[in-house]
């Protein structure tokens, strides 16, 4: 991988999570008061709109930092050792808990006339969406498994013809 892939990745890391951070900060509160001041059936759904979002916030924002740690061993070189397999399974973790956390806020808002059946629908789609990213995370995480291995295979050999020559 490229210099400038990495640090346009990094780039783009930083500037998601101070989105993220601006919106847990600043827009969370504002939803907060907003609901407050809702119809009743709207301010009913506001304590699990505004945990849920937060935790799925966390959890994406746990993902950004692993990824992170797996450009700078990109760019040492180590990232086919295990040690990359702790940061890679964190984001398989991360990215499940935002998919579950996401369902469950369809789940929250499904109920009462609040919010539109086409919004918890939408909700719905965009949690399998995440659930798909952990699931290629996870099939990824294989590949990153077989290099490993192939890379330590080539290791012993050259030891090997080292010894012989």
């Amino acid at each position: 991988m490229g210099n400038l892939t990495v640090i346009a990745l990094r780039v783009v890391l930083v500037m998601m999570f101070a989105g993220s951070l601006f919106v847990q900060i600043v827009m969370v509160p504002l939803l907060g008061v907003d609901l407050r001041e809702a119809d009743p059936d709207v301010a009913a759904i506001r304590t699990p709109l505004v945990v849920l979002t937060v935790l799925t916030i966390l959890a994406l924002q746990a993902a950004m930092v692993c990824v992170w740690g797996l450009l700078t061993m990109v760019r040492r070189g180590t990232v086919f050792s295990s040690s990359a397999f702790r940061l890679v399974d964190i984001v398989i973790g991360a990215f499940t808990a935002a998919s579950l956390l996401t369902f469950g806020l369809g789940v929250a808002l499904a109920p009462g006339e609040a919010v539109a059946p086409g919004v918890v629908l939408l909700i719905g789609g965009v949690a399998v969406m995440i659930a798909a990213v952990a699931l290629i995370v996870l099939v990824l995480r294989a590949l990153l498994a077989q290099a490993v291995d192939r890379d330590a295979e080539a290791r012993k050999l050259r030891t090997e013809l080292d010894e012989v020559i």
